[in-house]
């Protein structure tokens, strides 16, 4: 894909004299095909704007969910603009497609997605105020240089600021993209520093705006009651008594838009359910409270997670409904292997569960409709929201808020379209707000499922077959979303005979990708199994994982084998893997991964009583994402964010289903991890000669198995169903 002058940069004087400039979609996608992604990331955009006082504003167009985006993303234009990062502002873009293409965050495409394509901004602001002040000096512009918003003509010893010139540059014509010259990286002045977070100051004054803080004049408040069993509707309630609650304005049943598809697909329209909207939302809450409902509760009412774990049990024992993909001929090997080995494997529904439940704020007015959302995909609640008011996109207005952490919940925006359903009934302003009861008993929950393996050694303890057999969710040939398991999946083409099989079972409930979606359960299967078999063939489990990553090709499904080594010895390196003696009950354990374009693997450190309590003394980290880390404080944080993250996640979170309602309510069910067991995390980042990739997800998956290998090389239990509080586990 060529970017011409016009696709690639935009560049306007503003009133008064100034200059905005603009990156137009385009770019992105030939930076995303260029690095051989398997979808291209949404084309980003950004913008600077100079003012006459020598200002630079750099607007940040993807959604700021806690990930950095907002700071990450204007440092790299910063950067090649040459103007000093302590003097840049940077705003939140508004939603508008035409100067931003796809606005998107999540899957860690921020960073390969830009890398390329927002400097490049940067470079041809640079470029067209060089051109302005040689027109202004009457010299070549090759004479002249840039540094610290400014640029200097070195023989006539003269200087000029970007401020003096934006007016100028701005009638300029673009430059020629193929001319752009990017900074060598030794030249960096701000990216590979680390920067605080630009909302930093506000955050912590508690001046930052969220979409929990929106105001506006004569809003009211709304909450949506929905049937406890997905699907349900409305019979009858008693509407009439809460309409005389305190406070209340409205209150009226919402038919719902859900589609008759027996897979839940994502975002699968409005809802049915109850709307009270109150002059305040503890009065729409405590009205809420009140209320009367007969339900039909429709075909999901049976359903329980007791009924799934027993219909599994009973489909693993059955020829596989279907194979996904093989390579050799797995049976026949396995009926040759010197030893077989097998592992059952489980894993719980998960709910994203942060820390802002969902919400949305919605003004209807004229047949115009204004929205202030926290959505990681505010173009697709557009359409949702145009499609379920029959109303057209282009009369909707979105802001985009930041949001109080998503980790892929706010990738679908149900929530967003019931507050736009609510507002048009009302003909006000209304904030809809979730209560935390809500958003863990109607989330887009992380698929659970089970795999059921078997492996194959031969006499010299290699890997010779490798069979699995996924039971999960969905039906026929279709799987629930994130539900599925690539048959690409490591160890694929590197065990010589690999069949992947699957079963299905109905489900009746949202399903959707929680951070790293896929990974956060495969590398805990697939590593944990690996392990399983490393000391089944007496090996020691890193150089066991070695000789996988030697046995196959360079590269498949996008990951290189050499970089995943590079990082396994480097953690071995850094962890003392083999040289340190430690007491009994306490171990190490190891884990790789690769999803999202990063490499990792980790090493735990752990002991475990006799009580069972387990402690994680310290996490040893290796990762590769690139050639450059551009903002290194937040990338550790990023790191840290993602060990704490899947250590939640690995002992104490389940989502269940009894009668087809969801059995945890709040986080007293759904733990997270406290500050005290939190371990001491060691992070080390291996540069390669690779285009930057992004950090939101790739850390977190390995760490789950590596403690489970750890807690194994302890006490010798194999621990293959989570949460570990199954088991019997607590954290110490």
């Amino acid at each position: 894909m060529e970017m011409n002058r016009r696709d690639f940069l935009k560049a306007t004087a503003l009133v008064g004299g100034g200059m905005l400039l603009g990156l137009f979609p385009g770019s992105a996608i030939e930076a995303a095909v260029k690095q051989g992604q398997r979808q291209s990331p949404p084309s980003p955009n950004a913008y600077i704007r100079i003012a006459p006082d020598g200002t630079v504003t750099i607007f940040s167009a993807r959604p700021e969910i806690g990930q950095g985006v907002k700071t990450m993303m204007p440092m790299l234009i910063a950067e090649e603009l040459d103007v000093p990062w302590k003097s840049v502002k940077v705003e939140q873009a508004e939603m508008d497609s035409g100067k931003y293409g796809f606005q998107f965050t999540g899957g860690s495409f921020g960073t390969p997605g830009s890398w390329e394509p927002l400097r490049r901004v940067g470079a041809a602001g640079r470029m067209m105020l060089i051109a302005a002040a040689a027109q202004t000096w009457g010299v070549p512009a090759a004479e002249c240089h840039t540094e610290a918003g400014k640029v200097f003509h070195g023989s006539s010893n003269r200087s000029i600021g970007y401020g003096e010139l934006a007016a100028k540059a701005a009638q300029l014509p673009p430059p020629d993209p193929a001319t752009l010259k990017l900074k060598d990286p030794k030249d960096y002045k701000i990216i590979g520093k680390s920067a605080p977070g630009v909302d930093v100051p506000d955050i912590v004054t508690g001046k930052q705006v969220y979409g929990i803080d929106v105001q506006l004049p004569g809003m009211l408040y709304a909450v949506f009651h929905k049937c406890p069993v997905f699907g349900g509707k409305v019979v009858k309630a008693n509407l009439d008594a809460i309409k005389k609650q305190p406070g209340v304005r409205h209150a009226f049943i919402v038919e719902g838009q859900l589609g008759n598809d027996t897979v839940v697909a994502d975002d699968p329209g409005l809802e049915p359910g109850i709307a009270i909207v109150a002059d305040t939302w503890w009065q729409a809450q405590t009205a809420r409270k009140a209320l009367e409902v007969t339900w039909d509760e429709g075909r999901w009412a049976t359903q329980d997670s007791a009924d799934f774990n027993k219909r599994a049990a009973e489909l693993s024992k059955q020829a596989p409904a279907r194979t996904l993909g093989k390579e050799g001929d797995a049976s026949a090997a396995l009926s040759k292997a010197t030893k077989v080995v097998e592992g059952a494997y489980s894993y719980p529904f998960i709910a994203h569960a942060p820390l802002e439940p969902q919400g949305c704020t919605s003004h209807f007015k004229d047949g115009k409709l204004e929205i202030w959302t926290t959505s990681q995909i505010p173009q697709g609640g557009r359409g949702m929201v145009a499609k379920s008011l029959g109303i057209p996109e282009n009369v909707i207005t979105i802001h985009m808020i930041r949001a109080g952490g998503a980790f892929g919940r706010r990738l679908y925006n149900d929530y967003m379209v019931e507050s736009a359903w609510i507002a048009k009934q009302v003909n006000a302003p209304v904030k809809l707000l979730w209560s935390r009861e809500d958003d863990m008993t109607h989330s887009f929950y992380r698929p659970g499922g089970y795999q059921y393996l078997k492996g194959g050694l031969d006499a010299s303890g290699k890997i010779v077959a490798w069979q699995n057999h996924l039971v999960s969710y969905g039906d026929g040939d279709k799987f629930a979303p994130w539900a599925g398991m690539s048959p690409g999946e490591f160890p694929a083409k590197f065990v010589p005979n690999i069949a992947m099989q699957s079963s299905v079972l109905p489900l009746g409930a949202k399903t959707g990708a929680l951070r790293a979606p896929g990974s956060n359960v495969y590398a805990f299967v697939v590593q944990s199994f690996i392990d399983e078999l490393a000391h089944a063939a007496g090996k020691d489990p890193v150089d066991f994982r070695r000789e996988i990553l030697s046995s196959g090709p360079q590269d498949n499904r996008g990951m290189n084998a050499a970089r995943m080594r590079a990082v396994l010895d480097l953690v071995a390196e850094k962890s003392g893997w083999g040289k340190r003696t430690l007491p009994k009950g306490r171990a190490l354990g190891v884990a790789f991964h690769f999803s999202h374009q990063g490499y990792f693997a980790e090493v735990a450190e752990v002991s475990v009583t006799t009580k069972k309590e387990v402690k994680v003394h310290k996490v040893w980290v290796a990762g590769d994402v690139g050639s450059q880390i551009i903002n290194p404080g937040a990338a550790e944080n990023m790191v840290q964010g993602s060990i704490v993250d899947g250590m939640s996640e690995l002992m104490a979170q389940e989502i269940t289903f009894k009668k087809g309602r969801v059995e945890q309510t709040n986080y007293h069910e759904h733990m997270m991890l406290t500050m005290s067991q939190t371990p001491q995390i060691e992070t080390h980042f291996l540069k390669s000669n690779n285009s930057p990739t992004g950090l939101g997800e790739p850390a977190m998956p390995p760490i789950l198995p590596a403690i489970c290998n750890a807690i194994f090389a302890a006490t010798g239990d194999r621990v293959r169903a989570l949460p570990l509080a199954k088991s019997g586990y607590s954290w110490a």
